[in-house]
């Protein structure tokens, strides 16, 4: 083949690798935690006046085959973008990272990301730099994640990895095919009460919510299981008289839910729960005798000291 002009070479991202240059595999499924989301949006509001969006950097682990990725962390590295070309400091990447990670030494560098959920034209040349040999992922592929953070749309999310593409073997690095990989939201369970916390506070005026303690949390998921199942009632009932004609995948989630209750007897239930109750009723007694004590002991010590 004597010449390249009219030719477009593509590399497909493999089990194997994005590259040829690298063994590494393909990740499979990305893993995004609400403290790095929340982390974006929190550089969203403070990005300066005129910026259309934030870029930065993304932290987190990588499984041992290297398929499963978890976004941990992010900050912003500061950027500058005009139409004909983007400037990044990357030498402020290179000093937030080593702080980031000796705090974390678990953590290390994913990709980054971008508060747009359309890619433009200098996407490409930012990948390819997180996924250099010297400041990258190398061997690793970069993870770029898009984020939709307008208030007036809706919050979306995208991901994906890159594979190389250009139009003559010494300029392949200068552009890359952008591909769609599978993500997920995850979050402990203390995350989800500080998310629902946060979601509560959305329709006050003044955006606060009260934290509530164990006793009003309890009641409040017992509200919500009542709900639940008087939900699931509803929907067996409309399935029995034949308004809905119902759905067999449902139907065996709900017959593998009840046959994994287990059958506690009612009488049984209410002795142990009052039992239970009764034994809290006596710590709470107790720790407040001996907080009492404790009180009435200093206070004859200062008085004591003062006479």
């Amino acid at each position: 083949m004597a010449g390249y002009g009219s030719f477009l070479h593509l590399n497909k991202p493999s089990s194997l690798g994005l590259t040829s240059a690298s063994s590494a595999p393909t990740p499979l499924n990305i893993i995004v935690h609400p403290q790095a989301l929340f982390s974006i949006l929190d550089q969203t509001l403070r990005r300066n006046e005129g910026q259309e969006r934030v870029i930065g950097t993304l932290l987190g682990t990588r499984s041992e085959d290297g398929t499963e990725i978890e976004v941990k962390s992010s900050f912003a590295v500061p950027h500058i973008a005009s139409a004909t070309q983007v400037e990044i400091d990357i030498e402020y990447h290179k000093a937030m990272y080593n702080l980031y990670h000796k705090a974390n030494p678990k953590e290390v560098l994913i990709g980054w990301y971008a508060t747009s959920l359309e890619l433009n034209g200098f996407d490409a040349l930012i990948q390819n730099l997180y996924s250099s040999v010297s400041n990258g992922t190398y061997p690793y592929p970069a993870v770029h994640l898009t984020v939709q953070t307008d208030p007036s749309l809706d919050f979306a999310l995208k991901a994906y990895i890159s594979t190389n593409v250009g139009v003559v073997p010494d300029k392949i690095a200068e552009s890359c095919l952008f591909v769609p990989v599978p993500y997920e939201l995850r979050y402990s369970e203390a995350e989800k009460s500080s998310l629902e916390l946060v979601v509560g506070a959305k329709s006050n005026e003044n955006r606060d919510v009260s934290i509530i303690n164990d006793i009003q949390n309890l009641e409040r998921s017992i509200e919500e299981v009542l709900e639940m199942i008087d939900r699931v009632s509803k929907y067996v009932e409309s399935v029995i008289n034949g308004s809905n004609p119902g759905s067999v995948a449902i139907g065996k989630f709900l017959l593998s839910s009840l046959t994994l209750a287990p059958k506690v007897d009612v009488d049984e239930l209410e002795k142990l729960f009052n039992s239970h109750l009764q034994d809290i009723l006596l710590i709470v007694y107790l720790s407040n005798t001996l907080k009492t004590q404790v009180e009435l002991f200093n206070t004859l010590k200062r008085t004591a000291a003062l006479a």
